[in-house]
């Protein structure tokens, strides 16, 4: 296909991003097809590129370049490599693109590839009209599944592949962050039967959508000392999962110490920075596991968002924090910094 299209471009290192409607519309490989955008959610990772910091510094090499990874719209055209796909087909996209010859590719592990590129980060992404996906990045979207759900999915995967690790089927978990990750996070905690959900945030407007997405009980953590107040709601014990949205340190601490002796810590929010812990008294002498889960397994993780969606009384309404067109994008970005809570979306 042939032509210009709308886009916001990070044209040139440092602070910001534009605007443009005379971007060349992506040419794609035999191994990708491409997708006219129906909607682009606003991550975390975008704002980080859009800032500058190190890790975009580290990974977006090759500007000016369309950023932007949560997405959905439907294939308008297909390189000869793609089968199993056909044009009008609605999809999502997996941001992980794998090299499928590492070690971790070759034993099941693709979403952790050795020489991963990424979607909207490394590779050209979804802010604009169309976008280029890797054949491996398809995730055909179900019937019922509208593309604004579509776009949230790549996030709700996140937050999903850490319910997974910690097996909270029967368990008492303190879900920390209630950003829309979180949210989705603990309406995943209550569709696959946790014993009891407690979130925690430092905004009482989130924490309210928190109760509608299923959480037992809230608390704002700057009034209560956590660890404390979440023994006090699960006999004295601690919960016997915690997963951690925030990538906070402070939240990470306090998180290890609100787990019970033989619990499970699951990070899944990015610390800006290393993070210091007690490994003596806070982990090994309590026998507590703790890991990350990075990004979706592919593509159980993909299965199981999509039986999560159809679970009765799960729905992503309440984590849809504005929709705005593409080209009010920084005004999407100012309603983010003033603690809007919910995804916002943006609509080509």
């Amino acid at each position: 296909m042939k032509g210009t299209m709308r886009g916001i471009c990070k044209s040139k290192p440092g602070v910001g991003a534009e605007y443009r409607e005379d971007l060349p519309i992506p040419q794609i490989t035999e191994d990708e097809v491409l997708i006219k955008v129906h909607a682009t959610a606003i991550c975390g990772t975008d704002i980080h590129l859009y800032h500058w910091n190190d890790y975009a510094q580290k990974r977006m090499t090759d500007l000016p370049m369309v950023f932007g990874h949560e997405t959905a719209g439907e294939i308008v055209e297909m390189g000869k490599n793609v089968t199993g796909y056909q044009l009008g087909d609605r999809i999502s996209v997996e941001t992980h693109v794998p090299c499928n010859r590492c070690w971790q590719c070759q034993n099941g592990n693709p979403h952790i590839c050795e020489n991963q590129r990424i979607f909207g980060v490394t590779d050209p992404g979804a802010f604009a009209e169309y976008a280029p996906v890797h054949k491996d990045c398809i995730v055909r979207l179900d019937e019922g599944i509208t593309y604004e759900m579509g776009a949230m999915l790549e996030a709700m995967g996140a937050g999903v592949h850490g319910v997974e690790v910690a097996k909270v089927q029967g368990k008492r978990v303190l879900v920390s962050g209630c950003g829309p990750i979180g949210l989705m996070t603990i309406g995943a905690c209550k569709a696959h039967g946790a014993k009891q959900i407690i979130a925690c945030d430092l905004i009482d407007q989130k924490l309210e959508i928190a109760k509608t997405m299923g959480a037992d009980i809230v608390v704002n953590s700057k009034t209560v000392h956590l660890p404390d107040f979440v023994r006090s709601r699960t006999d004295g014990v601690g919960v016997d999962a915690v997963i951690d949205i925030t990538g906070s340190k402070q939240a990470i601490v306090a998180g290890l110490k609100a787990v019970r002796k033989g619990g499970i810590f699951v990070s899944v929010g990015l610390p800006n920075g290393e993070v210091g812990l007690n490994l003596t008294e806070d982990i090994i002498y309590r026998e507590v596991t703790y890991t990350g889960v990075s990004g979706r397994l592919m593509f159980e993780t993909w299965e199981d968002c999509m039986r999560i969606l159809q679970t009765p009384g799960f729905s992503l309404e309440p984590v849809i924090g504005g929709i705005y067109p593409l080209c009010a994008f920084e005004k999407a970005l100012e309603d983010m910094k003033k603690g809007a809570p919910g995804k916002m979306i943006l609509i080509p």
